[in-house]
């Protein structure tokens, strides 16, 4: 297995400037009279916008992460058993946090409990299970905060009413699309266990991602309305194998640096032309569909922003040109959830933007100092442990 425990300023800082993204673009949505290539195309569009890139790099950098925790474990004298717990209790958070986020699509606007306070009474009981608890708490004061979380979350489960497919009634909370954290959690899930059964073998997990990229393009194609369970359609899937065996070639290559630059430049362009090349056979380019298109060109994006940014830190130490977002890099999650605070708060006390700062300039101005503030906000957070560790 390839040594891949030490930390790289390159992986924090290129999930710092993605998360920074993902607030921002988040913070955008709906603003009027912005330019069109910011926004999410729509679904039948045959299009990428900027927006599209976000989340497949957010999903990259997942698997760039994935070699370096599990070795990390490793080394610290972790059993197969050990590793595979962790695995699990990652993979759970991030699951049931998306499965609760996604529900708030389809709650019930005219339930006695406001879809802001349940949303907020949400993510209040996220931060008491995973909040990274100070050592000098008490057990008992520790658990009976992660108890009192689990309860928060069963009850919100028990009063819920959502409408689902347009189906008379009303009824309790479903999967549906398991939520951004869930398709994580899914995708890091398979991701992991694939790692930890071949070793870390970069042969091997080639392999996995060539298969992984097969059955998307296969379900694009000729075998449609057909997905498989857990991978569904492996587009997640095989956006995170592609950061696992980043991080490997990376590993592989050191000292070495420029030779992976130059690879990994190389295959994004790769990755890039084959995705415009079955552009028209395998239904467009769509982040809604996740068509092969899609997951190329984003993943061929993704791998050329890691390999210059690798060159920028790792090689010429200038990690420190992004220290004012570094809070996104090493906080992430916190970073994620925050803005549920700032948005249903705002709803919740009927508070509204000025009229100026919804659309235009404006907006986009808006939204890239929002995105500041909530990554100064943890990086306080970060200094008196309030940020969550999963």
């Amino acid at each position: 297995m390839t040594d891949t425990s030490s930390r790289l300023h390159s992986v924090d800082v290129f999930r710092a400037v993605t998360m920074f993204l993902m607030i921002f673009v988040n913070e955008l949505s709906g603003a009027k009279a912005i330019p069109g290539w910011i926004d999410h195309a729509e679904a039948n569009a045959d299009a990428l916008g900027f927006a599209d890139t976000i989340f497949p790099a957010f999903l990259f950098i997942v698997g760039l992460s994935i070699p370096f925790a599990i070795s990390s474990k490793q080394q610290k004298g972790a059993s197969p058993r050990g590793v595979l717990a962790y695995i699990g209790y990652r993979s759970f958070a991030l699951i049931v946090m998306g499965f609760y986020q996604v529900n708030l699509e389809t709650y019930n606007e005219n339930h006695w409990l406001p879809k802001a306070a349940w949303a907020i009474l949400a993510t209040v009981a996220f931060f008491m299970i995973w909040l990274n608890y100070k050592s000098t708490v008490a057990k008992g004061e520790r658990y009976g905060m992660i108890g009192a979380g689990y309860a928060i979350l069963v009850v919100l489960a028990l009063v819920y009413k959502g409408s689902y497919n347009n189906l008379s009634g009303y009824n309790g909370m479903q999967p549906q699309w398991w939520g951004i954290l869930g398709i994580i959690g899914w995708s890091y899930l398979v991701a992991s266990l694939l790692y930890w059964l071949s070793k870390g073998s970069l042969k091997t997990l080639l392999v996995c991602l060539a298969v992984l990229l097969v059955i998307n393009i296969l379900l694009h194609t000729w075998v449609s309305r057909f997905s498989f369970w857990l991978i569904n359609d492996a587009s997640s899937v095989c956006l995170v194998m592609a950061g696992v065996v980043t991080s490997l070639a990376y590993a592989a290559c050191r000292p070495a640096v420029h030779k992976f630059v130059f690879g990994a430049v190389l295959s994004g362009l790769v990755c890039i032309v084959i995705g415009l090349w079955l552009r028209p056979y395998a239904g467009g380019i769509s982040k809604i569909y996740s068509t092969p298109a899609w997951v190329l060109i984003t993943a061929g994006v993704s791998l050329i922003v890691y390999a210059l940014l690798v060159y920028a830190t790792d090689v010429k130490g200038k990690a420190h040109w992004f220290k004012w977002i570094a809070a996104a890099g090493t906080s992430t999650l916190t970073c994620y959830l925050i803005p549920y605070f700032q948005v249903y708060g705002m709803q919740l006390l009927h508070l509204h933007y000025p009229n100026g700062l919804l659309n235009g300039v404006p907006a986009i101005l808006r939204a890239l100092a929002i995105s500041f503030v909530i990554i100064l906000l943890v990086e306080q957070m970060q200094k008196v442990r309030l940020t969550l560790k999963v």
